[in-house]
C-alpha cells in the first residue's frame, strides 16, 4: 500500500464510498475464460483434442483489450478481466495540453453474443478507483453479467488513470486521522501536495464535468453502445452530470446512496450522521436488554466527546491485525470521525452502544480496535487529490458552516477544513447549470439504505422529484451502499431488463431487517 498524505480526519470524512463495505462482500469471483499461456507436448491422438487457446486480446469497437486481473485491495483475491489504456487530453481546450492514460476494465458477459447496452460502473469517493471494485461489481452484478458486459473506467485522477496521490513527506505529514483541527497545517499539506503534482497534474482538469468527457469518449470508442449507469455515492453526482450532458448515450441509471445535484457536498453531512446516530440508538432504547446495559447511547456519546473536549489524552490499545500495542491520541476530533466510520455499515453500526459504553468505562480497545479495521479500508483515499480537485471546484464556495452544527458529533470541522484546503487548491470550471436538479425521462432507480450517515433517504427522494419515470426503494436496516443487500442484485436485473421501475416488484426487501445490537462480544440478546 502506497503512503499517502493525510490532511486531517475532517477532510476525510468527506469520503462517502463503495469500498467501505466491500470486505462484508468479499468472496471468490467466477473468473472469464483466459489464454492459456503455454501448450505442453502431446501425441498427435492427445494434441487433437486440446481446445485451442484463448485469444491473449479482444477487440471492443476501436479498443484492443488484453487479459488482465485486476487485484482487490487490502486482499489476496482478483478479479478477471479485460484492460487497456486510453489517452485522453488532461486540458481539453488546450490541443498541446499533456496527454495522460486513462485505466479502463471490462467485465466479459458470458454470454456468445452480448447485449448492445453496456453497464457502466460509476465509483464512489470522489477517489475510488473504479477497477478497485472489481470484484464486488462482479458479484452484485453477476445476474447482468449473463447478457451484458461492464465497464469498469477508473475516473482521472484515481487508481490508474493518472492519480492524484500524495506521497507523504516531512513536508505533508501534519494532521494525522485522529489529530485536532488545525487551519494552517491543512493549508501547507495542501501546498505540500501540489508541489508533488506539479510534474505531471494540473488538478483544475480532475473535475466530474471533465470525468464525464472521458466516459463518453471511451464509450464512442467502445462501439457507442448505450450505456446502464450504475453509481454509488459520489458515483451518482457522475452519473447525473454524464446524464444531463449526454442523454442519447444512456439506456438506464441505477443510483445507490444518491447525492442531489443541487447538494453542495459536505453541507449537511454533521446533520446526517447526527439523525443516522439517533435512529441507531432509538433501536438500543426500544429493546429492553439494550437499555438495561447501555441505558441511553446518545447521552453517552455526548459525555464522552465533552470528557474529551475538556481532556484530550493519549491512550494504548492491541492493534486488532497484529496484536502490537498503538498509542493514538484521542480527542473529540478522534471520536468523530471513528463514529462516523461505525455508522457506514449496519455490522458495526451495532457495535456502537457496546463499544460506546466500554470508552466511556475506560477501554477504548473496542472502539479504537475495530476502527483501524474500518480506516484500513479508506486509507487509499486519504489525500486523495482528485478528492479535492473535485469538492474545491464544484462545492467548496457553497460551503458555510451552519451555526445549528457546532454541537452535534460531527461539529463544523468538515466545512471548516475543506475551506482550509481550497483555499489553496486550483479550481476548475464548473458549468453554470451543474448544480441544477436533474430532469429526464429516463427510467431511473433510486436505492436508499434506512440509516445513512452520509446520503439519507431523503436525497433520494429529492432526486427523484424531477424523474417521472423514477422508483425510490429505502432498505430497512440498511446504510451506505446497499447494492448488495439482501435480493438487492436480482432486483437491480429485472431493472435493467424490464425498464420499468414502477411494476418492479421490491417485496423481497421486506425480509431485510436491522442487524440487531450487540449486548456483549458474544453477540445480541437471544
Amino acid at each position: 500500500m502506497k503512503p499517502r498524505a493525510r490532511m486531517g480526519a475532517a477532510v476525510a470524512i468527506a469520503v462517502a464510498i463503495f469500498a467501505a463495505s466491500q470486505s462484508a462482500h468479499r468472496r471468490g469471483q467466477e473468473k472469464d475464460p483466459l489464454p492459456a499461456s503455454t501448450a505442453t507436448a502431446a501425441s498427435p491422438a492427445v494434441a487433437a483434442k486440446v481446445a485451442p487457446a484463448k485469444p491473449a486480446t479482444w477487440k471492443l469497437g476501436a479498443i484492443t483489450l488484453a487479459a488482465c486481473e485486476l487485484a482487490q485491495p487490502n486482499s489476496g483475491l482478483s478479479t478477471a478481466a479485460w484492460c487497456a489504456d486510453f489517452p485522453v487530453p488532461e486540458n481539453r481546450d488546450d490541443p498541446h495540453s499533456r496527454t495522460i492514460k486513462l485505466k479502463l476494465a471490462v467485465l466479459r458477459s458470458r454470454a456468445q453474443v452480448a447485449s448492445p447496452d453496456m453497464l457502466a460502473f460509476l465509483a464512489g469517493g470522489p477517489g475510488q478507483a473504479a477497477t478497485d471494485s472489481a470484484g464486488l461489481v462482479a458479484s452484485v452484478l453477476k445476474p447482468l453479467l449473463a447478457h451484458r458486459h461492464v465497464l469498469l473506467l477508473d475516473q482521472r485522477g484515481t487508481g490508474g488513470s493518472n492519480a492524484l496521490d500524495c506521497k507523504e513527506s516531512a513536508e505533508t505529514v501534519t494532521p494525522t486521522d485522529d489529530s485536532t483541527f488545525d487551519a494552517g497545517k491543512l493549508r501547507a499539506a495542501a501546498a505540500a501536495c501540489l508541489k508533488q503534482l506539479a510534474g505531471r497534474a494540473d488538478p483544475r482538469y480532475y473535475t466530474t464535468t471533465v470525468a464525464a468527457q472521458d466516459l463518453e469518449d471511451v464509450r464512442k470508442a467502445l462501439g457507442s453502445p448505450q450505456f446502464d449507469l450504475v453509481g454509488v455515492s459520489y458515483g451518482t453526482r457522475m452519473a447525473q452530470q454524464y446524464l444531463m450532458r449526454f442523454p442519447d448515450a444512456v439506456r438506464s441509471v441505477v443510483l445507490d446512496s444518491a447525492v442531489p445535484n443541487a447538494l453542495a457536498l459536505g453541507e449537511d453531512f454533521a446533520r446526517n450522521l447526527d439523525d443516522a446516530l439517533k435512529a441507531q440508538f432509538a433501536r438500543c432504547s426500544a429493546e429492553p436488554a439494550c437499555k438495561a446495559k447501555f441505558g441511553d447511547p446518545d447521552q453517552t456519546l455526548y459525555q464522552l466527546r465533552d470528557a474529551l473536549r475538556a481532556n484530550p489524552h493519549e491512550v494504548s490499545f492491541r492493534d486488532p491485525q497484529d496484536y502490537r500495542t498503538v498509542k493514538r491520541m484521542l480527542d473529540e476530533d478522534a471520536l468523530a470521525s471513528v463514529v462516523r466510520l461505525f455508522a457506514y455499515t449496519p455490522a458495526t453500526a451495532a457495535l456502537l452502544p457496546l463499544s460506546i459504553d466500554a470508552a466511556a468505562r475506560g477501554d477504548v480497545g473496542p472502539l479504537l480496535g475495530q476502527a483501524k479495521l474500518l480506516s484500513g479500508e479508506l486509507s487509499e483515499l486519504m489525500g486523495s487529490g482528485m478528492q479535492y480537485s473535485v469538492i474545491c471546484s464544484e462545492d467548496a464556495d457553497l460551503l458555510t458552516a451552519r451555526p445549528q452544527d457546532a454541537q452535534t458529533i460531527l461539529g463544523t470541522r468538515l466545512v471548516d477544513a475543506l475551506k482550509a484546503v481550497c483555499s489553496v487548491w486550483p479550481k476548475g470550471a464548473r458549468p453554470a447549470d451543474f448544480h441544477q436538479p436533474l430532469r429526464t425521462d429516463k427510467p431511473v432507480l433510486l436505492l436508499a439504505g434506512q440509516y445513512d450517515p452520509v446520503t439519507p433517504p431523503r436525497y433520494a427522494e429529492e432526486v427523484a422529484k424531477g424523474l417521472p419515470n423514477a422508483r425510490v426503494l429505502v432498505l430497512k436496516g440498511q446504510a451506505h451502499s446497499v447494492m448488495a443487500a439482501g435480493c438487492t442484485p436480482q432486483l437491480v436485473q429485472h431493472f435493467v431488463e424490464k425498464l420499468d421501475p414502477k411494476t418492479l416488484d421490491a417485496s423481497c426487501l421486506d425480509r431485510l431487517q436491522p442487524t440487531p445490537i450487540f449486548i456483549d462480544f458474544n453477540g445480541a440478546t437471544p
